[in-house]
C-alpha cells in the first residue's frame, strides 16, 4: 500500500523520493521534515560535503496547503556540489577530458563489483549512485512517514551505543532519547555524557591516522501497538521487514532486533521476557519483564518499544587508503580517494530512523487502512478499543 523510491547521484544535480499511498488529509510540516535532513547532516566526524550541503525539501507534488491530497508525493533536494561538477559529469556529451576518473577502486566500497556488473571502464558511475549520499532522500519521505506514524502515537528516534571500542552498556530509556532530539549540537548522539566523550575521543585519533571508525546504532520505535506484521507468511514478518529496511542503508553490515546477538548465548530462562496481568493503562493490561524481544514476537509488535540495532562498518574512504589495483594498467597502486567522512553512526541511525518508520507506516496501512486519514484514524482507534477490551 505505501510504496517509496529515489532517484539523483551523489554529485548530480538533485535527489528526488517518490512516495505512494500516503492517506489525503495528513498534514504536512515542511520545518519538520527540513530539521530531519538537517539531523542527518550533523555528527562529529562528518566530513567536507557536509559544509557545502544545507538539504531543504522541495515537495513537487502530492502536497497541496500542507496537506497530503492522495496522489503520489514527489519531492527534490537540491544538490549545492552539482555547481562544482556540472561540466564533470553532464547529462549531455559534454566534454570527455573534463570528466574525473575513479582509477582504482576502493576496499570496502561498489567501486570494482559495481563496475564488473555495469562493464564500466572505471568506477565515477558506480559511486555516484552507491554513495550515501542517497540516504537524504529517504530521510525527507521517511519524514512524512513519521509524521504519519505521529497521529497514531508512534515516534521513531535513535541513539548511538557504540562508536569503535567505546560502547554504553546500559539500555537507555525513551525519556533520554527523547531528550537528545531537542538538542541544537549533534556529536555522537549518545545519551550518556561521559561515553559520549570518550567516542569523541576514538574519533579524534583515527583522524590524526587518516584512518575511519564504524559503530552501532539503536532505534527504538515507541507507542506501537501490537499487532503489526504477521507470522502468516515469511515475507510480512515486521521483523524481517525491519531488518531488511535497516540493512539496505549504505555500509550497515548487521541488523539485531532486542537482545538477538546476546540471545544466542544464553539460556532461554534469561532471554524470554515474563508475563504478567496488572491491568495498567496502555494498549493491554498484559505487561512484561523485560523487553529483550525488542518489540516482536513471532513477526508481530507485541506492545512494547520496537528497539532495531544497525551495525554500521567504517567508512571505506580512507585518507590514507588501502592497497587497490588500477582499473587500467592491472598495476598494484592505492585506492582513490573522495572527499569523505571519518565517522558517520549518528547520521546513519537518522537514516535508519526513516526506513524504520516508512516500513512501520505501511505495516500500519496495511492493518488499519483508509484513503484519508479520517478514515484510517477511525479504524486505529476501533482496534485500540478492540484491545482494551480484550
Amino acid at each position: 500500500m505505501l510504496r517509496y523510491f529515489t532517484a539523483g547521484e551523489s554529485h548530480g544535480e538533485a535527489l528526488v523520493a517518490f512516495l505512494s499511498g500516503m492517506p489525503a488529509g495528513l498534514k504536512i510540516d515542511q520545518a519538520f521534515v527540513d530539521r530531519e535532513l538537517w539531523r542527518r547532516q550533523q555528527g562529529y566526524g562528518r566530513g567536507g560535503r557536509m559544509k557545502i550541503e544545507r538539504d531543504t525539501a522541495h515537495i513537487l507534488s502530492g502536497v497541496r496547503h500542507a496537506i497530503t491530497i492522495g496522489s503520489p508525493i514527489s519531492l527534490q533536494i537540491a544538490n549545492r556540489d552539482w555547481k562544482n561538477w556540472e561540466e564533470s559529469l553532464p547529462v549531455a556529451a559534454g566534454d570527455p577530458a573534463k570528466h574525473k576518473r575513479v582509477a582504482s577502486p576502493r576496499p570496502g566500497h561498489a567501486d570494482l563489483a559495481g563496475a564488473l556488473k555495469y562493464n564500466f571502464p572505471e568506477a565515477r558511475y558506480i559511486l555516484e549512485r552507491a554513495s550515501a549520499r542517497e540516504s537524504a532522500a529517504r530521510v525527507a519521505i521517511g519524514a512524512l512517514a513519521k509524521l504519519f506514524l505521529r497521529e497514531l502515537g508512534i515516534e521513531v528516534l535513535s541513539h548511538v551505543i557504540t562508536t569503535g571500542a567505546v560502547t554504553l552498556h546500559e539500555e537507555v530509556a525513551w525519556e533520554k532519547i527523547r531528550a537528545l532530539y531537542d538538542q541544537d549540537e549533534v556529536l555522537l548522539n549518545c545519551a550518556d555524557p561521559d561515553t559520549e566523550q570518550r567516542m569523541k575521543e576514538e574519533v579524534d585519533k583515527v583522524l590524526r591516522t587518516g584512518d575511519s571508525l564504524g559503530g552501532v546504532f539503536e532505534v527504538v520505535a515507541h507507542q506501537v501497538p501490537p499487532g503489526l506484521g504477521t507470522y502468516a507468511q515469511w515475507d510480512e514478518r515486521l521483523d524481517g521487514l525491519l531488518a531488511a529496511a535497516v540493512m539496505s542503508l549504505q555500509a550497515v553490515k548487521a541488523v539485531e532486533i532486542g537482545s538477538g546477538v546476546a540471545a544466542a548465548f544464553s539460556p532461554g530462562s534469561q532471554v524470554h521476557d515474563e508475563i504478567g496481568y496488572n491491568g495498567t493503562p496502555g494498549f493491554t493490561a498484559f505487561s512484561r519483564a523485560h523487553n529483550n524481544a525488542g518489540g516482536i514476537e513471532g513477526g508481530i509488535s507485541n506492545g512494547q518499544d520496537i528497539r532495531v540495532r544497525g551495525y554500521l562498518k567504517p567508512i571505506s574512504t580512507l585518507r590514507r587508503p588501502l592497497q587497490s589495483v588500477d582499473f587500467s594498467t592491472r598495476e598494484p597502486v592505492k585506492a582513490a580517494y573522495e572527499r569523505s567522512d571519518v565517522c558517520v553512526v549518528p547520521a546513519a541511525g537518522v537514516a535508519a530512523e526513516a526506513m524504520v518508520a516508512l516500513t512501520l507506516a505501511r505495516c500500519a496501512l496495511e492493518k488499519f487502512g483508509g484513503d484519508s486519514m479520517t478514515e484510517t484514524l477511525r479504524n486505529f482507534q476501533g482496534y485500540c478499543q478492540q484491545l482494551k477490551n480484550f
